[in-house]
């Protein structure tokens, strides 16, 4: 044992010894002109190194450099800057006085990926063949580092013409053999448009064919989104897939696309490229959506508060990312829910360019019915335009007025054909600043507190002995058509014409969606009624139905039903009529 322990400890002396003897017989200055005499001849990148290199040999043997930056050719501004930088050296080769670098750390680094930092061609350079690459010698990643890492760091990113993107928090870790076979592992955060967005992933990478081509998988993608016009408790999330990367063509792919939000799954494939103009195209299929925990109205936004001594900033249109994209979304639910209905078998086929985007297909089924509402949303203006042609099909009307934050006091099946539009997108715009017509019928129509056959028969019993009816009050509406027009709000019926066992009834009026009034005038005509002759044939032959107003505010409805007028005019004109 003590043989064993002697041993190690001379070793260990040994080890030491020669690390010290190596560091003060190797200057690490000695290699600033060979790296970057050989990341310019590698990579024609240019390398800056400024100040001192000093060795640092715990726990690895490194070189520390200061600030350091590297510039591609022909290039504005340096694509990094870093204030610290370390190189993990092998120990071997340094005995023959080579460098050999297992690991690059950079530390508080400047990461630019945009135009000016990007490799300019000269002015006067000839540009090969579109497909020449394929046959060009790809050399992999230039200086041979099988690790790569980027601590604390700042990547700035924008595309030719694009807004600028500040990911910070940036932490990149990246291990490679020698197949260029990649284990990459990321972590950022990014602020924009009052909107906060974080990310971690970790997947693998197939950097062979690097700068030309990049291809890889995505094991696992933590996001969580927050901020201005995001549902208040967020979205968050998990996605994975396998994706590949073109350069030349700025296009990307993802297949086998596995994404979770908040409490929505979805399943499907996204490709498109990000050169001006940008496309994306998405191909969706959801088990489960809902669409209410994803997304929110400017009612439901929050926005977080801006200090007293600042101006809030004006959103607009200009913010959305669908103003510089061509979009393409083919999205397919099972079930999904929008402001409480759960729709079935939920279809969107949608189309966007430039800001105008076409709702080719928005169908689905709610309850026992079939819904469908093609159309367009206009963005290019500060103000969105909507024009929808919806068609409904014996649609529950209660759930209905429900999702519109309306009262629910009528009860029954509503079918619908109609043409609608106006500025804004939210169900506020569209009560107020949307205008349209539609045919309307309805079917098995109850009011939730209004009994109109009671209300007329208790009416008449007062006004006059001489009618009475037996039969029980039934206050169903087995059909009823008619035409409706809507107007910045206000909502108006014209020919209502109705029917049911016992009651046939005429409609027209108004309903202010703004005020939350309505002013509604019925003529109404019952049957069942036995009694005096005279009175029977004014009240069954229809030759004089009966008035009823129904107005008021929703929250305290009236009505005015001048029954004993009606009678009186019978009686008066009976007289009249016997004294001529």
């Amino acid at each position: 044992m003590k043989r064993v322990i002697t041993t190690l400890a001379i070793l260990l002396v040994v080890i030491v010894a020669g690390m010290t003897a190596l560091v003060l017989m190797v200057n690490p200055n000695d290699f600033r002109s060979y790296m970057v005499k050989q990341v310019e001849q590698c990579s024609g990148y240019r390398l800056e190194v400024n100040g001192d290199l000093r060795w640092h040999v715990w726990p690895k043997l490194s070189i520390l450099a200061g600030r350091t930056g590297l510039t591609a050719p022909g290039a504005s501004q340096p694509l990094v800057i870093a204030e610290n930088m370390r190189l993990d050296v092998n120990l071997w080769p340094l005995l023959s006085h080579q460098l050999s670098v297992s690991q690059v750390m950079l530390s508080n680094a400047v990461v630019r990926a945009m135009p000016e930092s990007a490799q300019q061609l000269p002015h006067n350079a000839s540009v090969a063949p579109a497909r020449s690459e394929a046959s060009a010698p790809v050399g992999g990643w230039s200086f041979d580092i099988s690790q790569l890492s980027v601590v604390d760091s700042l990547l700035i990113w924008r595309q030719p013409g694009g807004d600028e993107y500040n990911f910070r928090d940036f932490n990149l870790n990246l291990n490679q053999d020698a197949r260029h076979q990649a284990m990459i592992a990321l972590s950022t955060s990014v602020t924009r448009n009052q909107r906060n967005a974080t990310l971690s992933l970790k997947g693998q990478l197939d950097a062979a064919q690097y700068p030309h081509r990049l291809s890889g998988k995505i094991d696992e993608l933590n996001y969580a989104l927050s901020g201005a016009t995001i549902p208040p408790q967020g979205i968050k999330g998990t996605l994975s897939a396998q994706g590949s990367w073109c350069a030349e063509t700025q296009q990307f792919a993802l297949t086998q696309m596995q994404l979770t939000a908040n409490d929505s799954t979805l399943s499907g494939g996204a490709s498109g490229n990000l050169m001006q103009p940008q496309q994306l195209v998405l191909q969706l299929h959801a088990t489960q959506l809902n669409l209410d925990n994803l997304m929110s109205g400017a009612q439901r936004a929050m926005v977080a508060r801006a200090p007293v001594i600042a101006a809030p900033r004006v959103q607009n249109n200009a913010d959305s990312p669908l103003s510089a994209l061509d979009l393409a979304l083919d999205l397919k639910a099972d079930s999904a829910v929008w402001h409480g209905l759960n729709l079935q078998s939920f279809a969107l086929d949608a189309t966007s360019q430039q800001g105008l985007m076409t709702l080719r297909a928005l169908s689905g089924r709610l309850g026992d019915g079939d819904f469908s509402v093609p159309g367009t949303v206009d963005i290019r203006q500060p103000e969105t335009r909507v024009a929808l042609q919806p068609v409904l099909n014996n649609i529950a009307i209660q759930p209905l007025l429900a999702a519109f934050a309306l009262p629910q006091s009528l009860q029954g099946n509503v079918s619908l054909k109609g043409d609608l539009g106006g500025d804004g997108l939210s169900l506020a715009a569209a009560k107020r600043q949307w205008r349209g017509q539609a045919q309307l019928r309805a079917s098995d129509m109850k009011l939730a507190q209004i009994n109109l056959q009671q209300i007329v028969r208790r009416a008449v019993e007062r006004a006059s002995d001489k009618v009475s009816s037996d039969e029980d009050d039934d206050q169903g509406i087995r059909q009823i058509d008619g035409d409706v027009t809507l107007s910045n709000g206000v909502l108006r019926l014209s020919k209502l014409q109705g029917e049911g066992d016992r009651l046939r009834l005429q409609a027209e009026g108004e309903v202010n969606m703004a005020q939350q009034q309505l002013d509604i005038n019925f003529g109404l005509m019952l049957s069942g009624w036995k009694g005096d002759d005279r009175l029977l044939l004014l009240l069954s032959q229809q030759q004089q139905p009966v008035p009823l107003r129904i107005y008021g505010c929703w929250n305290n409805v009236q009505y005015s039903l001048p029954v004993d007028q009606l009678l009186r005019q019978q009686l008066q004109s009976e007289a009249k009529s016997r004294l001529n």
